[in-house]
């Protein structure tokens, strides 16, 4: 585990569940801002917006989607970053980003400063654009003034190794936008809970709504404490805005005492890395 540690003090957390229109960036692009707006206003200090909320999704090809591309320090991290330092807050954006010739499925974090950190979806699913851009090959930690937080991307949330990678280097709370269609019911219902248990973390779920391109989006995103249960949900078609109160410490107490020397449990430092030899063989 990372010994870097940030200060950790609570904060109010906001996840944007809304309906993003495929290809109409600037539309997408009004709406983010206010919502970022109206939830700095409400007191949120972190604001969280779906994967690929500037772009939309469901692409047919490169081509397609290449007019709805952004880079990572292009205009909208400077739109982005005006509303962040008029409020003091922090944004995550989901975002298909333009890197010479290559595209991203990419999470802008933007703050007072400008650009903090852009998180690449590292594990691609056979879906929407994702069948169409590289993949990201890190796990970055990043560090804001009240914790520190990691990023995966749907698809990678079905990983376990890459939720505990991201523990095992310190973080407090684990962002993850998401675009859940129809038929990936199981990531709200089980694997988002079992990863925020398993690492004791804080984990937020952003997903959308709506239908595009006769895909439909299940939304239920989702707020969830260190011990695997609800802070807020959302419902699955409506658009909203969700709120939490959020305790870094509380990430950082990985021990569960239920009993004291009598029923304890370890999930995260109690593990054997020596059995495990198989997942650095990739076998």
């Amino acid at each position: 585990m990372s010994t870097n540690q940030s200060e950790a003090r609570p904060f109010r957390l906001a996840v944007v569940q809304m309906d993003p229109q495929i290809g109409a960036v600037e539309r997408n692009t009004r709406t983010i801002l206010e919502r970022l707006e109206q939830a700095a206003v409400a007191g949120a200090q972190l604001i969280v917006f779906p994967e690929c909320a500037v772009s939309g999704y469901v692409f047919e090809s490169a081509a397609d989607a290449l007019p709805s591309t952004v880079t990572a320090e292009g205009l909208l991290t400077g739109a982005l970053q005006e509303v962040c330092r008029r409020h003091n807050v922090y944004t995550l954006v989901g975002a298909l980003e333009q890197d010479g010739d290559a595209l991203y499925n990419s999470a802008l974090i933007v703050g007072p400063e400008g650009l903090v950190a852009c998180y690449r979806k590292c594990h691609l699913p056979v879906l929407g654009i994702d069948r169409f851009v590289a993949e990201g090959d890190s796990l970055p930690v990043i560090d804001l003034p009240f914790a520190r937080i990691g990023v995966l991307i749907c698809y990678d949330v079905r990983f376990p190794e890459a939720a505990r990678t991201l523990t095992l280097r310190g973080i407090d709370l684990l962002l993850v936008p998401t675009n859940w269609p129809a038929g990936a019911e199981s990531a709200p219902e089980f694997l988002t809970r079992a990863r925020a248990w398993e690492n004791r973390v804080y984990l937020a779920a952003c997903n959308r709504v709506g239908v595009e391109r006769e895909v439909r989006f299940i939304g239920r995103s989702q707020i969830i404490a260190p011990d695997g249960t609800f802070l807020a949900q959302a419902d699955p078609e409506a658009e909203t805005i969700l709120y939490a109160e959020i305790d870094p410490c509380k990430a950082r107490q990985k021990r569960i005492v239920i009993s004291p020397g009598v029923f304890e449990l370890d999930p995260v430092w109690g593990r054997r890395p020596a059995l495990y030899s198989d997942l650095l063989s990739g076998g």
